[in-house]
């Protein structure tokens, strides 16, 4: 079973950078196919993807975002990190981390529990 596990400050100072770290357990980031998203929810709002990261390492990210994105990853820790840069309190949300053995953009594997993450001075 494939769990992962967002972590990171629930509170973050605006034009500041928002750093989170998705660590995965009971499979590794590196299986083929395998592609490691970012997902938010604004408080009142639906879903948005933020962006992904393949097994191979490759990333991609959703264009309304892609200037402030920047996803990585720590094979030896199976981690992948999301950084978005700049953030204004509308960028408060519950972030997630999730799976997808297709495409980078569905996330239709596993998720995490989520984290808020709430940007305010």
């Amino acid at each position: 079973q494939v769990q992962l596990q967002e972590s990171g400050p629930g509170l973050v100072k605006p034009s500041q950078t928002l750093s989170l770290t998705c660590t995965v357990s009971g499979g590794s980031i590196t299986t083929n196919y395998y592609y490691w998203s970012w997902i938010r929810q604004p408080p009142g709002k639906g879903l948005e993807w933020m962006g992904a990261i393949a097994y191979s390492g490759s990333t991609y990210y959703s264009p309304s975002l892609k200037s402030r994105t920047s996803i990585s990853r720590d094979t030896s820790k199976n981690q992948f990190t999301l950084q978005l840069s700049s953030v204004t309190p509308e960028d408060t949300a519950v972030y997630y981390c999730a799976s997808s053995a297709s495409r980078p953009w569905l996330a239709d594997d596993y998720w995490g529990q989520g984290t808020q993450v709430t940007v305010s001075s």
